[in-house]
């Protein structure tokens, strides 16, 4: 509707502006008044088709920013519900970053003060090791426990440790280890710690200072096999191999030993002595435990062969007794027909001849049991 009205505006302007451009050059005469009347007449439609124009544009562009509106508003709602819900889970997840960083930290504090006191454990267990040779001593036997458990053995079972035996001159030698095997047979293991020279000999700067502590490395290897063999452990009065077991807990320092003296191994077995290290005596003492494992399962089986002895004769007298009562009770029961036979059978059976009795007029304050008569008769 409003654009036919601006389109009748738009003729109605046409028309007068072409009836003036006619009157302008039109040759008759006519009166200024006519002319002047027209002008106005243009002015006012003008002016109403300026208003009419101005508010069908305000009404369009009324409608066009409603529109644009309910449009923008479609599309706008969504995307603010996702910031929204973005801006919630960025809200969780810096509350959860933080909480973690919190943990997190502290963790790291905690492993800071661990590893820290575990350096300080291990810096004091090396002085202490290169210092005092009682440390060293109780630091080999504590590997040396630690591989015993390992292996499966356990302790006043399986194996003694530091256990007094008197020898023949009534002297006391005091074992490290005495490892037990099946048949009262067992194993004596005694642990050597030697640290210093090694710990010197690698943190020597020059070829030649790593001569001298190698050198004093072996030294201290010898001594110990030399005062093992000295200790006679193979003489004592206990079933056990002709040689003993040196425990080296520190497996590189033994290697480093036999790398420079090959022979050095072999001196020890001259000597009766046989040098194990951490993976040759768990080796060795998972045999052993393999060995009581297999024990317990023969002795087992002996004791269920035993058992099943027993068993077996039990169950033979059981039947026999079985057997027993049968017999009695097949016993019992002939007995119990003769004795039937006498209470009712015949013609001078005793349950007539006593019911005769009462029937004579014998005074009675109880009577037969009527089938007992009726058999009877």
């Amino acid at each position: 509707m409003e654009y036919l009205l601006l389109l009748i505006g738009l003729l109605l302007l046409a028309g007068l502006s072409f009836i003036i451009y006619k009157m302008n050059t039109d040759d008759s005469d006519k009166t200024n008044d006519s002319i002047e009347e027209l002008d106005k007449i243009k002015e006012i439609l003008g002016l109403e088709f300026k208003n009419l124009a101005n508010e069908i544009f305000d009404e369009k562009t009324k409608k066009i920013t409603d529109l644009n509106k309910e449009n923008i508003s479609s599309i706008l709602n969504p995307l603010r519900e996702n910031i929204e819900r973005f801006e919630r889970k960025v809200e969780t997840s810096n509350k959860d970053a933080l909480e973690f960083n919190a943990i997190l930290k502290s963790e790291i504090n905690h492993l800071k003060s661990e590893t820290l006191k575990m350096r300080d454990d291990a810096n004091n267990l090396a002085n202490a090791l290169r210092g005092e040779s009682k440390t060293q001593g109780n630091w080999g036997e504590q590997q040396m426990e630690t591989i015993l458990n390992a292996a499966g053995l356990e302790k006043n079972i399986h194996y003694e440790k530091e256990k007094n035996i008197k020898t023949e001159n009534l002297d006391n030698q005091r074992l490290d280890y005495i490892v037990k095997l099946p048949g009262d047979k067992c194993i004596v293991i005694d642990s050597k710690v030697s640290l210093v020279a090694y710990v010197n000999y690698y943190n020597a700067e020059d070829d030649e200072e790593k001569k001298i502590h190698l050198k004093e490395h072996l030294k201290s290897i010898n001594n110990h096999i030399t005062t093992l063999s000295n200790k006679n452990y193979q003489d004592l009065d206990i079933n056990q191999p002709d040689y003993v077991l040196m425990f080296m807990a520190n497996e590189p320092a033994f290697k480093l030993a036999v790398l420079e003296d090959v022979s050095i191994y072999n001196k020890a077995i001259d000597k009766n002595i046989v040098m194990v290290t951490n993976s040759t005596l768990f080796a060795t003492l998972k045999t052993v435990a393999y060995m009581w494992k297999q024990d317990k399962a023969n002795k087992n089986a002996i004791e269920i062969a035993r058992q099943a002895g027993s068993l077996y004769d039990k169950f033979q007298s059981f039947s026999e007794d079985l057997i027993k009562v049968g017999n009695n009770l097949n016993t019992t029961k002939n007995t119990y027909e003769d004795a039937m036979k006498k209470l009712t059978d015949g013609k001078d059976n005793l349950v007539r001849k006593t019911e005769r009795l009462r029937e004579l007029g014998a005074k009675t304050s109880k009577k037969i049991n009527p089938k007992l008569v009726d058999r009877s008769k």
